[in-house]
């Protein structure tokens, strides 16, 4: 039997709201997930404030849409300082990097986002900042270039990597807290999504909320999105019924999101793996041909998840479904193939 849900008016239903509320924690106490990520950050956190100090650098790693931009922030907003939001990408000259570093005041967060794409020579540049909090600029060039130091006002640097093998040892190795951030288990992120329903004050039973958890590939991010999409479904086809078990089911059904997380190229993927392939192996190449996809798409945006839940393995040969790519197509309601054996 379906407990009640804990909020009973639809966003779409208040005249008022124009916006929608944001959905980042500002507190770490409201982080949910990741506990021992939160335990290590509170007592850093504690040790800085006691000395009064700003915080130690800190790298931030794991897969996109986990929370490492929110913690950016958190850290930002539990030491009462500004967060200087920027990502690898922008920089394309040192002067770049040296307006925005000369610009923070004492304690404020840089964070930098996919720092691990940031230029090798602009990269130099963060050394002496980090670690000494000065900036050294080479000005003009030839007989005419001297070098001017620059002093800087004690900074945290938190950058968020989702390859962080791609840094150098350099940088990697000045950075006073490295910490990895994991996919989270549905339970949790059932809690995630229950806090971004309470938010948002869309009506959500618990069941329902552990439905979108399952197909949400242990991500945030992509639990609220879902989310998103099932209130806007039932506001247009149901009328802002309360979102149960069924009800998401019904609505996700038109995303093709089925209950392992595999949206609709995920499951292509391993059908045309199966059926035209035999199961593989089959290089990537001659598979993304067969997708009608590139090879970098399937790469980095699908195997993943297809890897860690089982459903694909990587050999010398090429790729190859696993057992359980056969079992759950020839079981799943929502595949377009189930008479293969």
């Amino acid at each position: 039997m379906n407990q009640r849900p804990p909020f009973v008016e639809s966003t779409f239903q208040q005249k008022d709201v124009i916006f929608e509320t944001p959905l980042r924690p500002k507190l770490l106490s409201d982080f949910i997930g990741q506990e021992g990520v939160k335990e290590r950050l509170l007592v850093v956190l504690e040790a800085a404030k006691g000395r009064g100090e700003a915080l130690g650098h800190c790298l931030l790693s794991g897969p996109p849409g986990l929370g490492k931009t929110t913690l950016a922030h958190i850290l930002a907003h539990e030491m009462g300082t500004n967060c200087v939001v920027t990502s690898g990408p922008v920089f394309e000259r040192a002067g770049d990097l040296a307006g925005i570093l000369t610009s923070l005041k004492k304690g404020d967060v840089l964070f930098i986002d996919e720092i691990h794409r940031l230029q090798k020579n602009i990269e130099e540049y963060l050394y002496p900042a980090m670690e000494d909090f000065t900036l050294d600029l080479v000005l003009d060039s030839g007989p005419n270039a001297r070098t001017v130091k620059l002093n800087l006002e004690p900074f945290t640097l938190i950058a968020a990597t989702t390859r962080s093998g791609l840094l150098s040892s350099p940088l990697r190795t000045r950075f006073s807290h490295a910490l990895r951030l994991d996919y989270y288990a549905a339970d949790v992120l059932s809690e995630v999504i229950l806090r971004t329903s309470k938010l948002l004050q869309v009506s959500l039973y618990p069941d329902g909320a552990l439905e979108i958890a399952k197909r949400s590939r242990g991500t945030p991010r992509v639990a609220n999105h879902l989310l998103r999409w099932v209130r806007d479904y039932t506001q247009v086809r149901l009328k802002g019924v309360p979102l149960t078990s069924s009800v998401v089911q019904e609505a996700l059904a038109l995303l093709a999101v089925d209950e392992a997380g595999l949206d609709e190229m995920d499951k292509r993927i391993l059908e045309i793996l199966i059926m035209q392939f035999g199961g593989g192996p089959v290089g990537l190449t001659t598979l993304a041909l067969a997708c009608g996809e590139e090879p970098d798409t399937i790469e980095e945006v699908h195997e993943p998840y297809l890897i860690l839940q089982g459903f694909l393995k990587r050999t010398p040969r090429g790729r190859v479904a696993t057992e359980r790519a056969h079992h759950h197509l020839t079981t799943s309601n929502k595949s377009s193939y189930t008479t293969f054996s």
